[in-house]
């Protein structure tokens, strides 16, 4: 019997490092371009802690007026509560949330506990601790009218560059994180999905990160493990509170802002799910409450950097004229690993009805940054380089917005493009024409 298990056992891995490097091999056939040398991993000091006290804590919005707390433990019986309050020390209010766990081939998670609490006070700072274990956290909520800031990054990984990424949003007085997809490149290592919640933890503990799917978030191994099970267990969004079946896909309200993440990696034809909720979604918007509309995805639709082109076009071919329809003022992706703006922009040409597309798939990733651009620029795109950093969406008013991108210079975040940007709320492009 011992012996019929190890057979088993190896045959697994075996399975898992063939299919591993095909795919490495079938990612490398799609990148054409040569990635310069990146930073080193980067390794956080040894910090052996209890089974019991949480580890890789991070907030994320649970609809109007709640957070989502979430953080991982090694004690299976560690319970999922959360105690905070507006005083540091003395915790008023106490929530009961879920727990889970997954497995991936060898490797067992510990126990991903998922809590909500609130209602909660607007752009208030509370104190809180989970499972009733020390250390205390805190986080800010959102402010409830404008003024708003986002702080925009993805394709993060674990490099030098991402610790200096996340040094410079550090500085930034913002509300919100948007990570447009690709966290941990764990890649199927699943410790480093580990290892990137405890570098994140510092960001993600005090403000709320609200992200979605890239390629790397897949995982998939064929008839052993379902695709994104590590990042749906541990990075739970408010799908439900959204009216989605999927986590994967979602929205949320911050202020006067209506946030939608979309998801490249699931389907998006006319016919499919994503599709049905994004059309049901965009005719719930009321622009009076949230007159701008937001949008992130993980493959750019606008995107004059050699690499990957043509990959998102089914996708564009099927939800731009929704966007289109609905007056979307800015669409935020990741993926191509440098940065890029348009203006304004519909069916290739530009177009004042049209949304801003920013690729922001710079944030530090372990692969490199994506160097070669497609010569003549085209006439919709703006401001294209080649660099890490991230970017600052500061919402003054309901028709006023401010977008910087920061690169990383020297360790140094170095402004290198910022332009106002005006929403479509009272330009008569926001029609919902197609929604019918």
């Amino acid at each position: 019997m011992e012996l019929k298990l190890k057979i088993i056992l190896l045959l697994l891995l075996s399975l898992t490092t063939i299919l591993f490097i095909c795919a490495t091999v079938r990612a490398g056939e799609e990148v054409e371009y040569l990635r310069p040398p990146p930073r080193k991993a980067f390794r956080l000091p040894w910090d052996p802690k209890s089974s019991s006290q949480p580890q890789q804590v991070h907030i994320s919005l649970a609809g109007d007026k709640h957070i989502r707390v979430s953080w991982v433990t090694t004690d299976k019986s560690s319970p999922s509560i959360v105690e905070y309050g507006t005083s540091t020390g003395k915790y008023s209010y106490k929530a009961q949330g879920e727990s889970t766990k997954y497995s991936y081939v060898l490797y067992r998670s510990g126990m991903i506990h998922h809590t909500v609490i609130g209602p909660l006070q607007d752009n208030t700072v509370y104190f809180y601790r989970c499972g009733g274990e020390d250390p205390e956290f805190q986080f800010k909520t959102p402010p409830s009218k404008f003024p708003v800031t986002f702080a925009v990054a993805g394709d993060l990984g674990q490099t030098g560059w991402t610790k200096s990424t996340l040094d410079h949003i550090d500085q930034c007085k913002y509300d919100v994180h948007l990570l447009p997809g690709d966290l941990s490149y764990a890649d199927y290592i699943q410790h480093r999905w580990d290892t990137f919640g405890q570098l994140v933890q510092p960001l993600a503990s005090a403000r709320p990160w609200m992200v979605t799917q890239g390629n790397h978030e897949k995982e998939y191994i064929p008839f052993v493990v379902d695709e994104f099970i590590s990042y749906n267990s541990r990075w739970k969004m408010p799908f439900e509170e959204s009216g989605s079946t999927s986590n994967l896909y979602y929205s949320f309200d911050v202020a006067g802002v209506h946030t939608i993440m979309l998801g490249s990696y699931t389907d998006y034809d006319d016919y499919s799910d994503q599709y049905r909720w994004l059309k049901a979604d965009l005719q719930k918007v009321d622009r009076k409450k949230t007159p701008w509309l937001v949008v992130l995805f993980h493959v750019p639709w606008y995107n004059s950097n050699e690499a990957h082109q043509g990959e998102a076009d089914d996708m564009m071919t099927s939800m731009e004229p929704l966007l289109y329809a609905a007056g979307a003022d800015i669409v935020f992706a990741g993926h191509v690993h440098a940065y890029e703006r348009t203006r304004r922009v519909y069916n290739g040409k530009p177009d004042p009805c049209g949304a801003v597309h920013i690729t922001i798939g710079d944030g530090g990733n372990k692969e490199g940054l994506a160097r070669k651009y497609k010569l003549p620029q085209p006439e919709w795109s703006v401001f294209r380089e080649a660099s890490f950093g991230h970017g600052e969406l500061a919402i003054i008013n309901s028709t006023h917005a401010s977008w910087s991108w920061h690169r990383n210079d020297d360790d140094e975040p170095v402004r290198s493009d910022q332009v106002s940007i005006t929403s479509l709320i009272d330009s008569g492009c926001s029609s919902i024409r197609v929604m019918n």
